[in-house]
């Protein structure tokens, strides 16, 4: 496993979430990664990418979640 990952967790509507974040190798012009692969609960969240401003994922997820874990990476990387 990668060094780089991270373990997040919060709670949402009094369920708690934890997991663990991947940063993609790929990074954009400011050094950051530009993908994040999640997993929530033991589960594949999904891999997740800022878009504008915006967390976006593949994946049909709840946007609260996408935007929890979000909050998370851009907490981890002071975003």
């Amino acid at each position: 496993m990668s060094v780089d990952i991270f373990d997040i967790s919060f709670e949402n509507d009094g369920k708690k979430y934890s997991g663990w974040v991947n940063p993609s190798g790929k990074r954009d012009e400011m050094g950051r990664p530009v993908s994040f692969q999640v997993v929530l609960n033991n589960v594949m969240f999904g891999n997740l990418s800022l878009d504008k401003c915006h967390w976006t994922i593949r994946e049909n997820r709840p946007h609260i979640l996408v935007d929890k874990v979000g909050v998370e990476i851009e907490k981890h990387y002071k975003l």
